[in-house]
Parts: structure tokens; C-alpha cells; sequence
């Protein structure tokens, strides 16, 4: 059964100021849809169509090499944003709470020095990637990766993945990456990200 692309869980102009409903459109409507049908179009056929996608990028070196770099940037592509979409809302921001919270403040010090560290690996990815919150299995890190990349790939779990790609930000931030990631946070959705910590403990 084919890949497909999920549906925006709120409004293209939901994220609005931060995210502009143009940018939310083609990010969603293009770029997401082109990492799905090329996704699908590299696995057509073989033994690998229609496995849970965690399971394809967690076992990537056991792709036929002729397909591996499709799967690697497209599935990578997927994955990502599928995740991207739901750890933003309307109305987000402030600070986590819970486990989470107590998570954060033991591994890094506080919700403050989580985001300067997971700000400065997006402001410090060159070209482009992504900036992230991970459970590596042991406990919360903040990693940064090139192009699709994802931490699916190592064996951890995704919590939080900010997008710096430019097509994420430039129409309204031009080349001012730093000025994106600082405004990113007013759109988080603090209790996705403590959803996904807990079932990511419990797994």
C-alpha cells in the first residue's frame, strides 16, 4: 500500500504569524507531496512497499543500493514532515509540563536552554537540515542533521524536529534563519511532544 501524504491538522494560515499561509501550502501541498510520490515510486515493486517507514529508515543499509539514496532523502522527507506538522498548533507555545518538563529540566536546566540548544544546532546546520529532540533510549539530546536525515535512521526517537530547509521559512524570513527558529517556538505544541516522550519511554 502506498505512502501517503497526511493531512494538515489545521488551518494553512493556522501558524499564522509565524508561519505564513503561502509558505504552509507549498511546504505541505509540494514538498511534502513530492517526498510521498517519490517515496513510493523508489519502493514500487519491491519486497520493502508498504512496510511501517520507521522500519525502512531504521534498516536502510539493507536496501538495494540503487535505491538507498530515494529512500534515505524521500522516506527521510516523510517522515520528517509528518512529524513536523503535528508538534506545531494554533495558540502554541509557553512552556512544557509533566514529565517532560522535569525531563528537560534535569538534562538541559530549563525550557530556556533546551531551545538556545536546539536553536543554535538549526543556526549552526549548514545548509540545509534539521534541528532536533530526540530520546536515544537512555534519556533526552539535542542533535542536528543534514538534508532528510532523521533520527529514525539511529535508532532514536523523534520528539521535536524543527525544519530549516528555506523553503520552511523564506518567504517571510528571507535568509534570517536565526529570527525563524526564535519565532518557531510560539507555534510549539508542548503537549504532542510530551505525548510522543511518554510513549517513547513506554516502547
Amino acid at each position: 500500500m502506498p505512502y501517503e501524504l497526511p493531512p494538515l491538522p489545521y488551518a494553512y494560515d493556522g501558524l499564522e504569524p509565524t508561519i505564513d499561509e503561502q509558505t504552509m501550502r507549498i511546504h505541505h501541498d509540494k514538498h511534502h507531496q513530492a517526498y510521498v510520490d517519490n517515496l513510493n515510486k523508489a519502493l514500487a515493486g519491491t519486497e520493502w512497499d508498504g512496510r511501517p517507514l520507521e522500519q525502512v529508515l531504521a534498516l536502510l543499509d539493507e536496501l538495494p543500493e540503487d535505491k538507498r539514496a530515494a529512500v534515505r532523502n524521500n522516506g527521510g522527507g516523510h517522515a520528517n514532515h509528518s512529524l513536523f506538522w503535528t508538534i506545531m498548533k494554533p495558540g502554541g507555545g509557553g512552556d512544557p509540563s509533566g514529565d517532560l518538563a522535569d525531563a528537560i529540566a534535569d538534562t538541559f536546566g530549563d525550557a530556556d536552554q533546551l531551545k538556545a540548544a536546539i536553536n543554535d544546532g538549526g543556526v549552526k546546520r549548514f545548509g540545509s537540515g534539521w534541528t532536533w529532540l530526540t530520546w536515544d533510549g537512555t534519556g533526552l539530546a539535542v542533535v542536528s542533521t543534514p538534508n532528510q536525515d532523521t533520527p529514525l535512521m539511529t535508532g532514536d526517537v523523534p520528539l521535536l524536529g524543527i525544519d530549516v530547509w528555506e523553503h520552511a521559512y523564506y518567504l517571510s524570513y528571507q535568509n534570517r534563519r536565526p529570527d525563524y527558529l526564535a519565532a518557531w517556538w510560539d507555534v510549539v505544541s508542548w503537549d504532542e511532544v510530551g505525548r510522543r516522550y511518554d510513549a517513547a519511554r513506554a516502547s
